[in-house]
């Protein structure tokens, strides 16, 4: 019960500070660089991917924003087996809240929690694709920190961020495997003040 009470009493603080504070709606892409860290000490390599979505941006005082994000990110990681490489292709709808620092000249300290909803998961060796989505746990847990800029006249802006995965991404396995890694990408946002 108090779960809830809790709930709805952010949900009406947060809708009463949108209403009352400017909101701007965005876009973003960008390149992934990830990998997964493993507690049976597999090695992983960095695998590129990217992310794109919608952002949007709270300002909830001069200096304070909070961004909720919704971006489709491709993830996972590869590695080198009796001679063969390995892909482990992860794509997640992740939704991460950043709160921010906005700083006078357009830099921007940002720092938030995340989930992600996995949409698919295959492994690819050579021609050979394997689905492996009932393997891979539903939903996963990061925290995310970085820095980001906005140029004030035009809304465009550039982003880094290091996401660090905090649930166990196998669902049958008994080795905790985690996701981890970093974001680059640009963003524009509309009407932005």
């Amino acid at each position: 019960m108090k779960f809830y009470l809790s709930a709805a009493a952010a949900l009406i603080f947060l809708t009463a500070t949108v209403n009352a504070q400017h909101v701007n709606i965005g876009i973003k892409a960008g390149l992934n660089l990830y990998t997964i860290k493993t507690d049976n000490g597999t090695e992983f390599d960095t695998k590129p991917g990217f992310n794109a979505g919608l952002i949007g941006h709270i300002h909830l005082s001069k200096q304070f924003a909070v961004q909720p994000e919704l971006v489709y990110s491709a993830q996972g990681a590869k590695y080198n087996s009796g001679g063969a490489e390995t892909k482990v292709n992860l794509g997640y709808i992740n939704v991460p809240v950043m709160l921010q620092y906005m700083f006078d000249n357009g830099f921007r300290l940002q720092a938030g929690p995340q989930v992600g909803f996995l949409v698919n998961a295959k492994t690819e060796t050579g021609n050979v694709s394997t689905d492996i989505k009932d393997n891979i746990n539903s939903i996963d847990f990061a925290l995310g920190a970085g820095i980001s800029y906005v140029h004030p006249a035009s809304g465009i802006g550039v982003d880094a961020r290091y996401n660090l995965g905090l649930s166990n991404i196998n669902d049958e396995s008994t080795v905790k495997s985690t996701n981890r890694g970093f974001q680059l990408g640009v963003f524009y946002l509309f009407q932005n003040k």
